[in-house]
């Protein structure tokens, strides 16, 4: 029998609106959260986690968007594991990984996310879908330094630590001006 019990150390989800100003708001509110529960700035877990959040609500407000919905980001931190959630209400099409030309502008965020997550996936929801992304903490969130760090469209514009899905009950909703 497993004696270590996971520990949810930390726990966010807020809706935002599905424009460039929400997905950099998210990515803003990750940054300051994981700073805010002890993950340092400048380490490996707090570097990687704001970038894979950063590709995650960045594809939900230009990929997922649906006229009169916003998307639901949560962050969870559990001993060994920070898991990045970012549901939207586009049912069309799930994100997959893709190999972009050379000169392309876009079209590499996925495979960040592939490179610096443990694991990462969809999951159906109603309405639409929830793109989450784990990436390991070790045993503590220490000021470790990266050494290097080597989708679809709708609309314009699960683990051993038994982390649940995203819900959507009591968040709230920021509306970037």
């Amino acid at each position: 029998m497993n004696s270590e019990t996971p520990t949810v150390l930390g726990e966010f989800r807020q809706l935002f609106t599905p424009s460039r100003r929400g997905a950099r708001l998210a990515r803003r509110v990750v940054a300051q959260r994981l700073h805010a529960w002890g993950i340092p700035r400048r380490s490996e877990v707090y570097d990687n986690a704001v970038l894979v959040a950063a590709e995650l609500v960045t594809n939900a407000a230009m990929h997922g968007y649906v006229s009169g919905h916003s998307f639901l980001l949560k962050v969870v931190w559990v001993t060994g594991t920070v898991r990045i959630e970012v549901a939207d209400a586009c049912e069309k099409r799930r994100p997959k990984t893709r190999r972009p030309e050379p000169g392309a502008e876009s079209g590499r965020g996925l495979l960040i996310v592939e490179a610096l997550a443990e694991k990462w996936g969809v999951e159906d929801r109603a309405p639409g879908k929830s793109v989450w992304a784990e990436l390991s903490t070790g045993t503590n969130a220490g000021p470790q330094r990266r050494q290097d760090v080597g989708s679809s469209t709708c609309g314009s514009s699960s683990t051993s630590v038994a982390l649940t899905p995203l819900e959507a009950p009591n968040v709230s909703t920021i509306t970037p001006r």
